[in-house]
């Protein structure tokens, strides 16, 4: 998650301390909108987790998205 804590600050400017809080936020929103599983590998995969599944995370993320954006 470092990672995209300091790509949040170059892009935006913000001071790292500041671009965690956001990102900390996003990932929060994101883990109550996304089914149990879905969130649960999300953390996985912030966390560096060799046993992260990008793949399985697309297939929970299919058709998720719509209604996650209101679509």
């Amino acid at each position: 998650m470092e990672q995209i804590v300091k790509l949040v600050a170059e892009k935006t400017g913000l001071s790292e301390a500041h671009a965690k809080v956001a990102v900390e936020t996003v990932v929060s929103v994101l883990k109550d909108k996304l089914p149990a599983g879905v969130g649960g590998q999300l953390d996985g995969i912030l966390k560096g987790g060799a046993g992260a599944n990008l793949g399985g995370l697309a297939d929970g993320l299919k058709g998720k998205l719509g209604g996650l954006l209101g679509d």
